[in-house]
């Protein structure tokens, strides 16, 4: 389809150096739009075809008088442009947000070499359930702004600030901020137990991917290690399995 509303919307869904130069991503399906609109994240270009939920005429309507530009297209064009099986009818293309850290955060989760979307916006979702104040991506991860990453947040990305950083802008993160956070490690296997850790204070969590873990840029940042034990006897756990164990323990502990 040579339609160039087709392509640029294909473009930004497929490249992440697009998503970046123009500050854009795509968002698709009704509950989606629903909480980008309600987090008054700008709408570039609406499309939808007919007919819609009572929902997702409402977000039509909604961005519609925010003076975003809305165009009802055919659903061969919503198939065309869409990244799901079943389209909704609904696809908006917004202005791609960063939300600020916290000037004194006191519990931050970093992500290293997380290359799976699937798992990256399951991990997402959890942080946000959690209440972390901010989200940050070390080299090696998957982009936070990808479709499949999105629509596994859940909504995540409206609420939690995601920041790509290097390794020298994060060590300046961590240690520039209030004297500086505890920063644990999560290592299958090594360590002390994570029950065992005091989560109680300010931190910082680095979670590792799924085939390598953490790499030496993580070790060598983190002040204790802390493992998830497994009387099972199984080598490690799914990343987005990990993290949401040790994210709800720092929940545990700290008493909400």
């Amino acid at each position: 389809m040579h339609n160039p509303h087709v392509q640029w919307v294909r473009r930004l869904q497929a490249h992440s150096k697009d998503r970046r130069e123009q500050h854009a991503c795509v968002v698709e399906g009704v509950r989606l739009a629903v909480e980008a609109l309600e987090a008054g994240w700008k709408g570039h270009q609406v499309f939808f075809a007919s007919p819609l939920d009572p929902r997702g005429e409402a977000v039509v309507e909604g961005y519609a008088a925010t003076g975003s530009p809305v165009e009802e297209v055919s659903p061969a064009v919503m198939e065309a442009i869409s990244e799901t099986d079943t389209p909704q009818g609904l696809l908006v293309v917004v202005e791609q947000r960063l939300l600020p850290l916290p000037a004194s955060p006191t519990f931050l989760l970093i992500l290293d070499g997380l290359r799976d979307p699937g798992n990256l916006g399951t991990v997402l979702r959890t942080a946000a359930a959690a209440g972390v104040q901010g989200l940050i991506l070390a080299p090696g991860c998957a982009d936070a702004w990808s479709g499949k990453v999105l629509r596994a947040g859940m909504g995540a990305h409206f609420r939690l600030p995601i920041h790509a950083m290097g390794w020298p802008e994060l060590r300046s993160v961590l240690k520039g901020r209030s004297g500086g956070l505890m920063v644990y490690l999560a290592d299958a296997g090594r360590g002390i137990a994570h029950t065992e850790a005091d989560f109680t204070s300010p931190l910082a969590l680095i979670v590792g991917g799924e085939a390598l873990g953490a790499g030496s840029e993580a070790m060598a940042m983190a002040d204790e290690t802390v493992h998830i034990p497994m009387p099972g006897g199984s080598e490690s756990l799914n990343a987005a399995v990990a993290a949401s164990i040790l994210l709800f323990e720092v929940v545990r502990q700290r008493g909400f």
